[in-house]
């Protein structure tokens, strides 16, 4: 329980912390929002992180699952 706890915790630190020093964009995004500025080159940031993770989170989800039914097994 105390292993989980940790992790658990960890990545919601991570959750909260790592779009701050994460960039999402690729060479064509990154020069786009190069020219609409800097708070908008942020929000695009912040969203491709954000359409990153979703279905990351939803796989992790499937595969710990999976780990679960297959350990007790």
């Amino acid at each position: 329980m105390k292993k989980v706890l940790i992790i658990l915790s960890f990545s919601l630190l991570l959750l909260f912390f790592a779009p701050q020093f994460a960039e999402g964009q690729c060479s064509i995004c990154t020069k786009t929002a190069q020219q609409l500025g800097e708070k908008p080159a942020q929000g695009l940031n912040e969203g491709i992180l954000y359409l990153l993770f979703t279905p990351l989170a939803i796989g992790g989800y499937i595969g710990y699952r999976w780990w679960r039914s297959n350990k007790s097994a």
